[in-house]
């Protein structure tokens, strides 16, 4: 054993043989054990009458040595004792670094100081991870952009990240300790799950999502608050909504100034010959004309997205789909449209809305088959809660679906961009979904509008 015996001092026993310490029971064992031969021997002396001077020394140099083998063999005994005393009072202590030098197998204090070496070990690699694990979590913590609070069950601070700091303009040292309501975080403290504040801290002030959590530390129940900032995540998608917005208007704008200056140039330098060639009347109508097609096209632009941008919230009523459906595809004349039937449902809906967003897919479907002489069909069905609307085109397919919802962007000649992005508001206004993708079972493209259901009429 590498450890030496610590010296313990125990509640005081009542006297008597059960309260003796364990090192004098081994040692009074140890006297019992010699007991017996040391009465046969002294019954042997008196029986044949030789104790005398040379008797007396021989029984005290026996006595002797029973004393020191008594004392070693209580040393030997104790002393693994009080060494696995030591390593378990290292272990309780946290200190996982001392190891027993005895660990054997098949040896009953060997393999006692073998399971603690063992205990030791595993704690410590425990320990480790633990710390590896709990510094990797404070990294991130410190690191996050997200305000993170640890309040207590008084309602006392006990830990912020850099985060939290910066939204309250104090640092650790000041905030730590103090009552949320001292912190002006009263409110956020006592929301229940989730909520979204609009409001001011030291820090900034805007939307914030706010959200409590409640755990226990050491029994005692603690609470979680983190808040988020929304307003910088907001500003920045309506900066990238503007960005799309302005570079898809400008391409618009720019498709149709861009041959109205040259045919305002083309025409005005006809008319600044002298002489006028004989053709100046043919070409001053022509380039006039395409100036006045590009200035229509240019205003049903802008018509298009006044639109857009006006669309009303939908005035939902019972309305029974298959009707509806039948009325959309009765519209379209240059394709005869396949209809599957379906289910007889009724939905809560903006009739004219939707008649208006499945008129638009309608279109562009037939207008993705005619050039392959590919046929549309028009299928629904119910999936639990929601009907599913599917127009299906036997045309080439989508290629890239990025930029198909953003608005005006359209890859179609005089297309206007306006049809999908405004089936898609019809269509999220009513608390559906619009998607679009590639067909797995044929060549062309899948329309899919999911809708609430209000309920079946049989």
């Amino acid at each position: 054993m590498n450890a030496s015996p610590p010296r313990r001092q125990g509640a005081r026993a009542p006297r008597g043989l059960g309260a003796m310490s364990f090192e004098r029971r081994v040692l009074l064992g140890a006297w019992v054990v010699a007991a017996p031969a040391w009465i046969v021997v002294l019954a042997l002396l008196w029986a044949r009458g030789t104790v005398g001077n040379l008797g007396t020394a021989g029984l005290l140099l026996g006595l002797l040595a029973t004393a020191m083998l008594a004392a070693r063999l209580q040393h030997r005994v104790v002393y693994p004792l009080y060494t696995l005393a030591n390593l378990l009072e290292a272990l309780r202590e946290g200190d996982y670094s001392l190891r027993g030098s005895r660990a054997q197998k098949r040896d009953a204090i060997g393999e006692v100081v073998w399971e603690v070496n063992t205990l030791s070990q595993t704690l410590r690699d425990q320990r480790l991870k633990v710390e590896e694990t709990s510094a990797l979590l404070g990294k991130i913590v410190a690191s996050i952009d997200i305000a993170i609070f640890s309040f207590d069950g008084d309602g006392s601070l006990r830990l912020i990240n850099p985060a939290g700091e910066r939204l309250l303009a104090r640092r650790a040292a000041t905030a730590l300790g103090r009552s949320a309501e001292e912190l002006g975080l009263d409110d956020a403290l006592h929301i229940e799950g989730g909520e979204t504040l609009k409001r001011g801290f030291p820090g900034g002030s805007g939307r914030w999502d706010a959200r409590r959590f409640s755990f226990r530390e050491g029994g005692k129940p603690h609470h979680l608050l983190v808040i988020t900032d929304l307003s910088r995540a907001l500003r920045e998608e309506e900066r990238q909504a503007w960005q799309r917005l302005i570079r898809v208007l400008g391409h618009e704008l720019n498709n149709s100034l861009a041959p109205i200056k040259s045919m305002a140039a083309t025409v005005g330098s006809v008319l600044a010959q002298q002489p006028l060639p004989e053709d100046w009347n043919s070409d001053a109508r022509h380039g006039l004309r395409v100036i006045g097609d590009r200035a229509d096209a240019l205003a049903r632009f802008m018509v298009g997205y006044a639109s857009l941008a006006r669309l009303p919230p939908p005035r939902r009523q019972a309305v029974d789909l298959p009707p509806l459906l039948q009325r959309v595809v009765s519209l379209e004349q240059r394709l005869a449209v396949a209809m599957r039937d379906g289910p007889a449902l009724r939905v809560e809906v903006d009739p004219d809305q939707v008649e208006q967003a499945l008129i638009n897919l309608l279109k562009n479907a037939v207008e993705a088959s005619l050039p392959q002489h590919g046929g549309v069909e028009l299928r629904w069905d119910v999936l639990g809660d929601r009907v599913r609307i599917e127009i299906r085109d036997e045309g080439l397919g989508l290629g890239s679906s990025d930029n198909l919802f953003v608005p005006f962007f359209t890859t179609k000649p005089g297309g206007s961009g306006i049809g999908l992005v405004l089936a898609q508001q019809i269509v999220e206004g009513h608390g559906g979904r619009l998607g679009l993708e590639n067909r797995s079972d044929a060549r062309g493209c899948v329309a899919i509008v999911e809708l609430p259901v209000s309920g079946a009429t049989g």
